[in-house]
């Protein structure tokens, strides 16, 4: 469906029982919500109202001009318009990379009230993001390279995006490549999804001096795949740190970056879990 929120229209999957509990799903660079298609039906199916956005400048949702478009606090205003606009006051937010960041925002600074538990796959708290050490460091090279505005977007579409199929691991690694690449050649896309980066995570916010967040007060789960190429296991096991409720770590062997693509029966059996107790600690 489509739902307009300060003046711009978003794609949204819905599905599942309206009276179900609310289960959020934000995807991360570059995807759309494409990337949860074996989440959905399996949550739906479990009784759960599934909301799973096109996050603005990806995907059928509208893709602002400018920098200042895709400030942190904007993008969760989004997620928030989008959680009225269905009229559901509280959710868990299951959050991939980028749609990752975007949940602990969320559950930490901008709307903890409106988060009832939090899953985050693949990208753990910012700050232990940045706290994770020299290999984290070094992996997060592109974030310089990000930041240069046309010289980034010709790298990546080089060689018939040779790059970019090179940076997501090719087919292997990342089985959306195809479908990624033909989003991105829409007009203003490629620019679009990497003003995420312009906007949030420049060189200088590596090195700025922490970002004191609130902890994030509601029950936590963190999953990381040994087969990650840029983000290192310290950075999630470390996000425990940023949770005064509960925190629980699953690592997953052999699963790359894109865990709900490459893992889907393990990811879903883990999020059900989680659910299943949410459900029960509210019932009970």
């Amino acid at each position: 469906m489509r739902i307009e929120v300060g003046g711009l229209s978003f794609s949204v999957v819905v599905d599942g029982p309206e009276a179900g509990p609310a289960v959020v799903l934000l995807h991360g660079w570059p995807d759309s919500s494409r990337v949860w298609r074996h989440q959905v039906p399996a949550l739906a199916s479990a009784g759960f109202r599934v909301v799973a956005p096109d996050l603005r400048g990806f995907g059928a949702s509208d893709r602002p001009e400018g920098t200042g478009a895709y400030r942190a606090r904007v993008l969760c205003g989004d997620v928030v318009g989008v959680l009225d606009a269905l009229g559901l006051e509280r959710a868990t937010v299951v959050g991939h990379d980028w749609g990752a960041a975007l949940a602990w925002m969320l559950a930490s600074v901008f709307a903890p009230d409106r988060v009832e538990r939090l899953a985050v796959l693949a990208a753990g708290h910012p700050e232990a993001i940045r706290n994770a050490g020299a290999r984290q460091r070094q992996l997060s090279w592109y974030v310089l390279l990000f930041q240069f505005a046309g010289v980034a977007e010709r790298w990546l579409m080089m060689d018939d995006w040779a790059h970019f199929r090179e940076f997501c691991g090719g087919a292997e690694g990342y089985a959306d490549v195809d479908a990624a690449i033909a989003e991105l050649s829409r007009p203003g896309a490629l620019t679009a999804s990497l003003e995420w980066y312009r906007a949030n995570m420049t060189p200088e916010t590596l090195v700025a001096p922490p970002l004191d967040l609130p902890p994030v007060r509601c029950p936590t789960l963190g999953i990381w795949g040994t087969g990650d190429l840029g983000l290192t296991e310290e950075q999630m096991r470390g996000s425990g740190a940023y949770v005064s409720g509960s925190w629980r770590y699953e690592r997953l062997d052999g699963a790359g970056h894109w865990l709900q693509l490459h893992a889907p029966d393990r990811i879903n059996a883990l999020l059900g879990e989680f659910l299943d107790i949410a459900e029960e600690g509210s019932s009970g």
